[in-house]
């Protein structure tokens, strides 16, 4: 059973070519994260191991094996455990001339070998360069599927000599009746993560189970709604903790800034009329009474601040100046801005 939410048509393409057999050497399978891209390789790689009647069956051997990390024909090939800690993160040549080597190997215990590799884009070049040997004249039995979130980060040559297979965003709907279920999680909750999780099961599927996930999120919009009100000095306070942890996790800075982005999208929305696209449902009142106080172009133009400061940070600018200019924008009843010093040709 090819258990996966709402990617009917990359299923439909994968069952086709393997009832076919015509399945591909290599996939690439490109999409947002957790939109299901391991899922799905998992998937592919139980179907090409499986031993029971409609693979992949998910019961057998092979399938369980498989699903539980432990079977000698696949692997999962990411960032080590140094590289993520590193502030340049690449997967090394070193990691590709394991996978050629063990390529190279009769399968061990099932029918086929599968190699995936997440973060495909962090590839480095050379490792790339040495990886292409390997695409243009694979191994027999052997399967590659490669994952990312921007395959323009890879060479050309290596995207030609794959089949591609884009995973959409999933709708909220579809999200939320799979929660209710399939989880039993209470409409109202599961609605809620559908729309947190912009169409990306995965994430809504963890933070179901994972109450710290909610309530880390709950803290960050708590602290991030404080701003409004906030003193200059406060503000920039905010600013000067959240950029001190940039070059540790810039994950997390960018999610705080994904979430700020969502809640002036929802007020900007509400200001439209279009309550039944908010994100934040929990927190409508709260979003209500800030639209209600600000103009349109207000909530527009501060959407607008967010990106730019999200693609400042991407370009290595000095991330608390950034941030900075970030909380004075926010604008306040009436059409005004915090008064501050003048840094914003600091950072444009």
């Amino acid at each position: 059973m090819w258990d996966i939410i709402g990617q009917d048509r990359a299923v439909a393409l994968l069952t086709q070519s393997l009832a076919g057999g015509t399945a591909s050497h290599a996939y690439l399978f490109t999409g947002p994260e957790h939109v299901g891209k391991t899922r799905l390789a998992v998937l592919l790689a139980q179907a090409l191991n499986c031993t029971g009647a409609e693979p992949p069956c998910g019961q057998c051997p092979a399938c369980k094996k498989i699903q539980h990390g432990s079977h000698a024909d696949v692997q999962l090939i990411g960032l080590t455990q140094k590289d993520e800690g590193a502030e340049y993160k690449v997967i090394r040549i070193e990691q590709v001339e394991e996978i050629q080597h063990d390529a190279n190997l009769p399968p061990f215990e099932g029918r086929n070998k599968v190699f995936i590799i997440e973060q495909a884009e962090l590839l480095s070049q050379e490792g790339a360069n040495r990886f292409l040997k390997t695409l243009e004249e694979p191994p027999p039995n052997v399967t590659f599927v490669l994952l990312t979130v921007n395959e323009r980060l890879l060479p050309e040559t290596v995207v030609s000599r794959c089949l591609r297979l884009e995973l959409q965003p999933v709708p909220h709907d579809v999200i939320a009746g799979w929660l209710v279920e399939n989880r039993k999680v209470p409409p109202e909750k599961a609605d809620l993560l559908a729309r947190l999780s912009h169409g990306c099961p995965g994430w809504a599927l963890t933070a179901a189970d994972d109450e710290s996930i909610l309530a880390q999120r709950d803290e960050e919009m708590a602290a991030l709604r404080a701003l409004l009100d906030a003193a200059v000095e406060a503000r920039f306070a905010w600013a000067a903790k959240l950029a001190s942890g940039f070059t540790q996790d810039r994950r997390a800075v960018y999610a705080v800034l994904d979430r700020w982005r969502d809640y002036w999208r929802d007020i900007m929305l509400l200001k439209l009329g279009r309550r039944d696209m908010i994100t934040n449902g929990d927190r409508l009142d709260e979003i209500a009474k800030i639209a209600a106080s600000c103009r349109l172009d207000q909530a527009r133009d501060y959407l607008n601040a967010i990106e730019r400061c999200a693609g400042q940070l991407r370009r290595n600018v000095n991330p608390r100046l950034a941030l900075e200019v970030l909380v004075l924008d926010i604008p306040l009843p009436g059409g005004g801005k915090t008064d501050g010093p003048p840094v914003r040709a600091a950072v444009t």
